[in-house]
């Protein structure tokens, strides 16, 4: 039977982006550990408009596997999350299975989360046991997931890590939002009704380097806070009440100083640094109330969060190979 002909009980999304070096190991790993399961399952891979030679090695796998493989081919980069929402509208299976291409989640661990989720679970995350990252990755890390859970009131202990499983009413209710910008396992886990996690290994990464930089995980942590809750514009309009309060506390103190001991030239100084601070305050509020503007103008001009290319999927003929050699010339060029 084809993959079309077999409703799988799993499903597994990877996004892909710039992963050549790495693939051929993910492959010789991710099959083995899905086989061994003895379960119908799929795997998805969703090529975020690598770069590199990514999408002919995607297509050489798909022609070895097509009974258990599709490829989503986007027509240009739109991230990781965007990767993961457009797996999720292929998914066929009971339970999906997020997992990232770079190894760092051992595909050997997908056992675990199934396991559990076959407990009566609807949503299970992970956390790294020992997490394999840079010391001031990890630190940084825990701070802001510490910051998140406070501003958002999501319980998601390690939010870094997209090894993690999700049931099939989950994956349905994602798949009707349509908002531009999200953080995907925070949104299933508003839709969850019994959510877990469970402590996985964790690998150094196997091939190539990380895709997320410092500016990317900053942007990343203001979407997950904006787009779940609107904590920083109530902390902040607090923090305006008690400046203003101070402010003028601070006029009526000058003000006694000045009829009762006389001007103080001294102090100018002392003013300008009070009056940037404010100034500092009134520009980070303009830049949070930005944020939450922009997500709104992004999301009334209704614009595709995402275009897909093809998708390579059942019997696989002319199209994967068209699809691989153009990738090839472009690479080579």
């Amino acid at each position: 039977m084809t993959l079309m002909e077999i409703k799988p009980e799993v499903s597994v999304v990877i996004p892909v982006y710039n992963e050549q070096a790495g693939l051929a190991n993910l492959f010789a790993r991710l099959y083995p550990a899905m086989d061994k399961l003895g379960l119908p399952y799929e795997i998805i891979f969703v090529n975020d408009g690598s770069r590199d030679n990514s999408v002919a090695i995607l297509a050489e796998q798909y022609r070895k596997r097509p009974d258990v493989t599709r490829v989503v081919l986007f027509n240009g980069n739109y991230g990781q999350h965007m990767a993961i929402l457009a797996g999720f509208e292929q998914t066929r299976g009971d339970i999906t299975i997020t997992l990232d291409a770079d190894l760092q989640n051992p595909p050997e661990e997908i056992g675990k989360l199934i396991e559990k989720m076959r407990e009566g679970y609807d949503y299970v995350g992970s956390i790294r046991r020992k997490r394999q990252d840079s010391a001031w990755r990890t630190y940084a890390s825990k701070a802001m997931n510490r910051l998140r859970e406070k501003i958002t009131n999501i319980h998601i202990t390690d939010q870094g890590n997209m090894l993690r499983a999700y049931g099939r009413n989950v994956i349905d209710l994602v798949n009707q939002c349509g908002e531009v910008n999200t953080f995907v396992p925070a949104l299933a886990y508003k839709f969850s009704r019994r959510p877990t996690e469970i402590v996985v290994e964790h690998e150094e990464r196997a091939a190539g380097e990380s895709k997320y930089s410092l500016y990317s995980l900053i942007r990343l942590n203001f979407d997950l806070m904006t787009g779940f809750s609107l904590v920083p514009l109530q902390l902040f309009s607090l923090m305006g009440m008690v400046l203003s309060l101070a402010s003028a506390a601070l006029v009526v103190l000058l003000v006694l100083r000045r009829l009762f001991v006389g001007a103080e030239a001294d102090g100018v100084f002392t003013l300008f640094a009070i009056a940037f601070f404010f100034m500092g305050v009134i520009l980070f509020g303009i830049g949070l109330v930005g944020e939450y503007v922009g997500r709104i103008y992004q999301q009334v001009r209704a614009r595709p969060r995402y275009v897909i290319q093809t998708v390579l999927q059942g019997v696989p003929g002319q199209e994967a190979d068209e699809i691989s050699a153009l990738e090839k010339r472009r690479v080579t060029r």
